[in-house]
């Protein structure tokens, strides 16, 4: 007998290849992924296309893990931050935000963060573990289930999604999947700091996905600064990589810039951004920062913005900037925590 796992944690190839191991045929892979995915069935007993010795071999090998919702507060802007506990206890946050007919949910992949950037909220508890496949795909269907019909996927949540780069790429897998989710792959974004073996592994699997990079500031030390972790891959290393990403990719670049009073908003700043980005096909993020008690940081002033926006603007850098979602329910960028159980 097989260890018990969360079949939810298998992609469609994985459980082929079990099934096929075990003498039953490989299409049953597909039909169960229909049953979970497709028809949120979550009982063996139910799917009753596969033969009974079959359903017997999943009940004494599978089981389902879930998410218990704890909490979930909805923003004056449309905005809703779901706090999930996990079967260990520990809690994560997600967050799902409208726009028009865009709703797009933000999940975690870690329980915690290692990398302590100095604007980040998630941080400052420290890690405890990476979210298994199961939970981050835990996280789409609880929500789904909840709200119906989502149209984008960013895994910019708690956690570094490239730090746990098997369990993400597989729960890609498994939301791509057409016997199952079938979530358009131009629809899911992966956001990181720049862990530049990563993101070069990430380009070798030819996902088709977009990619975000965490940049906040175009000059080396200042970007060390604000994210120490970024030490290990310098600013130059990081933008080849990218460039060979967005050569190969089918999308442009997400440059994320969070914009901090009297640090990384002065016209001298937007124009080494543009000379950072050079001949990359990509846009800019720009993100006034959202105050936390936990930083001593400010949002700039609406000037500082102005200066930076109409820089990258003249040297015809494409550029959009996000207003403050979710801010009041604690669920904006950088604001996102975990509770470790006890």
């Amino acid at each position: 007998m097989l260890q018990m796992e969360d079949i939810k944690s298998y992609t469609l190839k994985e459980l082929e290849d079990l099934l096929r191991e075990k003498a039953y045929p490989k299409f049953y892979a597909h039909q169960i992924f229909n049953w979970i995915y497709k028809k949120r069935i979550e009982n063996f007993d139910l799917m009753t296309n596969l033969s009974k010795e079959a359903r017997g071999f999943l009940k004494n090998n599978f089981y389902f893990s879930h998410l218990k919702l704890i909490e979930r507060e909805t923003s004056e802007d449309g905005t809703e931050k779901f706090l999930f506990e996990l079967d260990d206890g520990h809690r994560i946050e997600t967050v799902l935000i409208p726009e028009g007919k865009r709703i797009t949910l933000c999940v975690s992949t870690q329980v915690g963060c290692k990398f302590k950037c100095r604007f980040c909220v998630s941080g400052i508890s420290g890690f405890k573990r990476n979210l298994r496949t199961s939970e981050i795909i835990s996280q789409y269907l609880e929500v789904a289930k909840r709200i119906g019909r989502i149209t984008n996927i960013v895994f910019m949540g708690i956690g570094e999604p490239l730090d746990n780069f098997d369990n993400v790429v597989k729960s890609i897998e498994i939301l791509k999947e057409p016997h199952g989710i079938s979530f358009g792959r131009r629809r899911i974004c992966i956001s990181t700091l720049g862990i530049i073996p990563k993101i070069e592994k990430l380009r070798e699997l030819n996902l088709g996905i977009k990619l975000s990079i965490s940049l906040h500031s175009p000059d080396s030390k200042v970007r060390t600064f604000l994210m120490p972790a970024t030490k290990r891959y310098p600013l130059k290393e990081l933008m080849k990589a990218v460039k060979a990403f967005a050569k190969y990719g089918r999308y442009p670049i997400t440059f994320e810039y969070i914009m901090i009073r009297n640090l990384n908003t002065k016209k001298e700043d937007a124009l080494k951004l543009v000379k950072l980005v050079k001949g990359i096909n990509c846009k800019i993020n720009l993100i006034p920062y959202n105050p936390s008690p936990y930083f001593e940081w400010e949002a700039p002033s609406i000037q500082e913005i102005e200066v930076f926006k109409n820089t990258l603007k003249k040297c015809k850098i494409f550029f959009t900037l996000r207003r403050p979602r979710g801010e009041d329910i604690k669920a904006a960028c950088g604001q996102l925590k975990v509770t470790f159980k006890n």
